[in-house]
C-alpha cells in the first residue's frame, strides 16, 4: 500500500490521494541478452477496480492530475522501498504536469532519483503543449529521460515524437506481435529503427510474448526489450 500523508503537498491534494488505494508492480526492461535489466516500468494496481476503470473515472471527474501525482510519487516510493538500483520508468499523462510546490516536494523527498527516472508520455488523453513545456523544464533540471510510450497507438505518432524529441521510443505491441511471420511489420520496424537511431533515440520493443519475436527483434538491432516472454510484472 502506498501512503502520501507525509508529503508536504496541499491539503486538497492530500485529501484526494487519501481516497486512492493502490500498489505498484514492476516489469523489467532488458538489454538484448534478455538477462541484464536496463530499467523497471512501474505499473499501477488499484485495489478496487482495474487501471482502465480508475483512469476513466478520474478523467470523467477531471481529476487526472491526482493520478499524475499519485503515480510519480507513489511509484518512486515503491521503487526505493524495494531496493531496486536500475532506472525506473513512470507513466505520465500528456495533459498534466506538477505544480511548483509538487516539483519542490519531489526534489526534497526523491532527489536521489535524479538521472534514475524515465518519464513515459502516455498515448492518451489529449496532448497539452503548455503542460509538456512545464514538465520538460522539470525533467531537464533533474536529468530525467523522456520516453514516448506505445508509439504507433493513440496520439503517439511520428508528429508526437518529432515534437517531444524523446531519448527513448517504445514500440507498441501491435507493431511487433508476430513480426517473425509478417514482412510488412518487418519492413515497418526496420524503417523505425533507421529513423530513430539516426536521431540517437533508443528503441524499446514492448509486448514481446514469444521467443521468435524476441530473436527477430534482436537481429534487427532493437535496443531494449519488454514483455511476458522475458518477465511478467511483479
Amino acid at each position: 500500500m502506498i501512503y502520501y500523508d507525509h508529503l508536504p503537498l496541499s491539503e486538497e491534494i492530500l485529501d484526494a490521494l487519501a481516497e486512492l488505494h493502490i500498489d505498484y508492480v514492476f516489469q523489467p526492461i532488458f538489454y538484448p541478452d534478455g538477462k541484464t535489466i536496463y530499467a523497471r516500468e512501474a505499473l499501477m494496481r488499484p485495489h478496487e477496480m482495474t487501471v482502465t476503470e480508475l483512469i476513466d473515472k478520474y478523467a470523467k471527474e477531471n481529476k487526472l492530475h491526482i493520478l499524475e501525482v499519485a503515480t510519480i510519487f507513489g511509484a518512486t516510493q515503491a521503487h526505493i522501498l524495494r531496493g531496486y538500483s536500475e532506472k525506473v520508468t513512470l507513466n505520465s499523462f500528456p495533459s498534466e504536469c506538477f505544480y511548483p510546490e509538487e516539483q519542490k516536494a519531489f526534489s526534497d523527498y526523491y532527489g536521489q532519483m535524479d538521472c534514475q527516472g524515465i518519464i513515459e508520455i502516455l498515448e492518451y488523453p489529449e496532448f497539452s503543449s503548455e503542460s509538456w513545456e512545464e514538465k520538460k523544464k522539470m525533467l531537464e533540471k533533474k536529468n530525467m529521460l523522456v520516453a514516448v510510450d506505445d508509439y504507433g497507438c493513440g496520439n503517439n505518432d511520428d508528429a508526437q515524437v518529432e515534437y517531444i524529441q524523446p531519448q527513448i521510443v517504445k514500440l507498441d505491441r501491435s507493431l511487433i506481435t508476430g513480426i517473425d511471420k509478417s514482412i510488412e511489420k518487418q519492413r515497418n520496424i526496420e524503417d523505425c529503427i533507421k529513423r530513430f537511431h539516426k536521431n540517437n533515440q533508443l528503441i524499446i520493443a514492448e509486448g514481446i510474448e514469444t521467443k521468435e519475436e524476441f530473436d527477430y527483434l534482436v537481429g534487427l538491432g532493437v535496443d531494449l526489450f519488454q514483455g511476458y516472454y522475458l518477465a511478467r510484472p511483479a
